[in-house]
Parts: C-alpha cells; structure tokens; sequence
C-alpha cells in the first residue's frame, strides 16, 4: 500500500522543496541564488555618480548608480537598494556628505566605490544700500 502512493509523496515532496527554494531570500528580499539567465562573472560597479556636483541645502540632486552581477547593493549613508542595470534615486542632504556603494556579488566578492556630494550655503551678494551705508560712514 505504502508503495503505491510512494510516486505521488516523492512528487509532493519536489514541488515542496522547488517551492522553498524560490522562497529562500534574505531579509532585505534579494534571492540568495544566482537568477537564471543572468551573467555569470564577477561583480561590476559601472556607474555611481551624482546629476550635481555642489547643491544648496534643501535643493534634490540625483544619485545614479548601475551595478552588474550583485546581489545585494547598499548605499551609505542610506540603505539597501535594489541591485539593477541603472537607477537613479532623489537625495536630498543638508551638508555635503560622503556617499558609498557596496555591491556583493554572487561569489563573495565586494566591489566599491564613493564620491563627496558638497552642500554649500547659500551666499547672498551685499545689496546697494549696504554698500551705500559703508560708503557715507
């Protein structure tokens, strides 16, 4: 008896495993295995840079970055985002600040890179009734 429902408990139990397998991701949500039809290869920093290279505190300035063969993609001093091809996210900082991006590829390896974003404040040129009140002193 027990051998004629042996096929159908070994079919249960692949489909129960395949299934844990695509479950399997870490807790930021990438998949632990390497994604089928990606590149194999070492990871790859391709772009990181900002749309801006001095901004005025409040003003938004873009941070793109593209990555090849990650995992997991993390910026400082933001968080984790999403491994892609290229992207670009709003930054908003109120002094200028030392960006890095971390990208862990499927074998281990880590590969970085950073730039400083400067914030400069903004400088109000002297008007002309203060140049007239030095002037009549």
């Amino acid at each position: 008896m027990l051998l004629r429902f042996a096929k159908l408990f070994l079919a249960v139990g692949l489909l129960v495993s395949l299934w844990g397998l695509s479950a399997l991701r870490r807790p930021g949500g990438q998949m632990w295995i390497h994604p089928l039809g990606a590149a194999a290869g070492p990871v790859r920093i391709l772009r990181f840079y900002a749309t801006v290279g001095t901004l005025s505190p409040g003003e938004t300035a873009q941070l793109c970055y593209a990555v090849q063969n990650a995992k997991v993609v993390r910026i400082s001093p933001m968080q984790n985002v999403l491994p892609q091809q290229n992207r670009c996210l709003d930054v908003v900082p109120e002094h200028t600040t030392h960006y890095t991006l971390l990208a862990e590829g499927y074998d281990g390896m880590v590969a970085s890179r950073s730039f400083t974003l400067s914030v400069q404040p903004v400088r109000t040129p002297a008007g002309p009734y203060l140049q007239y009140a030095t002037l009549f002193r």
